[in-house]
């Protein structure tokens, strides 16, 4: 009997954080957002010297390269940055959480504004405002030992120059006031960005190929990216965010997690 106590206690949390607010909505948004940031002039180009680095192989090298090195070397790479970003997304989790309160639909159409804004952005509509990184002059160690070093300097020198889908999905994050619930959509954001890095990785020489015709309808990205950011934000502003989470939430009760 307690066993099956803690059991149905476990399975309530998890419902609790996956099943509840605007996770349902927000966690494919913030997929599709890492997404759009990877296949971003802002990142694509600079993939395959990210994995010569990470790897400690030479950029003519890539494609022959040990399959098992070059995963090992996205993959600490992805987890350097995943830190940065989920540790971000969990403080502003935790702000919605201190700060909303009566105030919850204000900050949200506040916030669905300006996510408005950040697509108009990314989609270059916005004139004398460029997307701009961070550098740091001392670089890590290359190969291994340094990946997961430079995945963390990737995080936080590239932020400015995600920020438009970064942004977006700090937004969610707030307006789903809790820090784990924060954490977990920059987590999933995370995926977004991360995965292809580690499919570069597993096939480079097919992934030269995919890039270079992402590469040809860059035009397309960004219009996709800024439309996906603008859609979100006339959700948030009109109130209808809160409606389709309503009904979501409508969808889903009764729903428990099988342990």
């Amino acid at each position: 009997m307690v066993v099956e106590h803690l059991l149905a206690a476990e399975s309530t949390g998890v419902n609790t954080t996956v099943m509840t607010g605007g996770l349902l909505i927000a966690l494919p948004i913030a997929l599709l957002a890492g997404l759009v940031s990877f296949f971003s002039p802002c990142v694509l180009p600079l993939v395959p010297g990210y994995l010569s680095y990470v790897t400690g192989v030479s950029g003519a090298d890539l494609a022959e390269a040990r399959r098992g090195r070059m995963v090992a070397g996205a993959g600490l790479f992805v987890l350097g940055f995943t830190a940065v970003f989920v540790s971000t997304g969990a403080l502003f989790g935790q702000f919605g959480e201190v700060f909303q309160g009566e105030n919850k639909e204000i900050i949200t159409r506040v916030m669905g504004v300006l996510v408005i804004l950040l697509g108009l952005f990314f989609m270059g509509w916005i004139p004398g405002l460029t997307m701009r990184e961070f550098r740091f002059h001392k670089k890590p160690t290359a190969g291994l030992l340094g990946a997961p070093v430079l995945g963390v300097l990737f995080g936080i020198g590239w932020t400015p120059c995600m920020g438009p889908t970064l942004a977006a999905v700090g937004t969610l994050s707030i307006n789903e006031a809790t820090a784990g619930r924060g954490a977990l959509l920059t987590a999933v954001y995370c995926l977004g960005l991360g995965v292809p890095f580690i499919l570069a990785a597993v096939a480079f020489r097919k992934a030269l190929g995919a890039f270079g015709w992402v590469k040809k309808h860059y035009a397309w990205v960004m219009r996709i990216g800024g439309g996906m950011l603008i859609l979100t934000g006339l959700l948030l502003v009109t109130g209808m965010w809160f409606s389709i989470v309503n009904e979501m939430q409508t969808w889903t009760n009764g729903f428990t997690v099988g342990i």
